[in-house]
């Protein structure tokens, strides 16, 4: 998927700045912070706003109805930071949008001059943002994957991204050699004791900022496709109340973890605590909706990007 050209981009952070300023009052310093940029280039985007008409009545531009969306999800579920961004109307499943966004909220990290411990999830969203990032040299970084890189039947995970950022960018990585599942709670018990596994461990604790995908259960649900579970063991879930699931972490309507035997044999890495970092979710669709709602309900992530349709749900409730 190509990349936003550098006109189009520009003109969305002008937009973005302009609808900070004009439309939720904000001031320059502000927009910089929550913008992740200097004070002149807050002013730059805000003059760059009016001189391209994009300023007039409202804002002339698709993306202030997202910011507007944006705002109101972020007041809502107190979350540090949300991007919304417009739907698909050809189909309900891609990463339209939502990996373009991703990406450069991603690549905003990566460019920090002070070192940063970034943690990774996994899953087809994620992946297509990760696709996105030009090549660069980040060796102050450590990436921190999250998940096993391991499928069922041995081969490498295809939808773990850990070795997909090692050829975009220069930065120490950690993968997690072990699949996302495992036969005993006590297998996970020794693989997390060996020595190889417990760096990645401890250092997935102390991520700076975390980005995870967002999966729906039943049918369509990746840990189905992609083998991890089976089609009874899926039932199983979806009867015992399983809303959604992050990194094969499966959590309720409440965004509580759920109290099943499979979630004792989920070898990932345990979820950061949105007290300590900031935890990206990404996802879109509706058949994720109700995961979403679970995941900004139990905190399980403060921070988000999604699309309109998305936001609309949320804001529904």
């Amino acid at each position: 998927m190509a990349r936003k050209s550098g006109s189009t981009s520009r003109l969305d952070e002008a937009a973005r700045a302009g609808w900070l300023y004009y439309v939720a009052g904000r001031t320059q310093d502000e927009i910089a912070a929550a913008m992740g940029i200097s004070r002149q280039s807050a002013q730059r985007l805000v003059s760059l706003a009016m001189s391209e008409r994009l300023i007039k009545v409202r804002l002339d531009h698709p993306i202030a109805e997202c910011m507007a969306l944006s705002a109101a999800l972020e007041e809502r579920y107190r979350l540090k930071q949300v991007q919304v961004v417009p739907s698909d109307p050809n189909t309900d499943t891609a990463p339209t949008g939502i990996a373009e966004e991703g990406a450069a909220e991603i690549e905003r990290w990566l460019k920090r001059s002070e070192p940063t411990v970034l943690a990774m999830g996994t899953g087809r969203t994620l992946r297509s943002a990760v696709e996105q990032l030009p090549p660069m040299a980040c060796p102050q970084h450590r990436i921190v994957s999250l998940t096993g890189n391991i499928s069922p039947d041995g081969s490498a995970a295809y939808y773990n991204v850990i070795f997909l950022m090692a050829d975009a960018i220069q930065a120490r990585h950690f993968p997690m050699p072990l699949p996302v599942l495992v036969s005993t709670p006590e297998e996970r018990a020794l693989f997390h004791a060996q020595p190889l596994v417990k760096p990645t461990l401890e250092l997935g604790g102390k991520a700076d900022v975390t980005f995870v995908g967002i999966g729906e259960l039943g049918q369509r649900g990746p840990l189905l496709l992609d083998g991890f579970l089976t089609a009874d063991e899926m039932e199983e879930l979806v009867a015992a109340g399983a809303a959604g699931e992050i990194c094969g972490w499966l959590f309720n309507d409440d965004g509580k973890l759920l109290d099943h035997p499979i979630n004792q044999r989920v070898a990932s890495i345990p979820l950061p605590s949105a007290e300590d970092t900031i935890i990206f979710g990404m996802a879109r669709g509706k058949p994720k909706h109700r995961a979403i709602r679970a995941a900004l309900k139990g905190g399980l992530i403060n921070a988000l990007i999604t699309d309109e349709d998305a936001a609309r749900f949320l804001l529904d409730e």
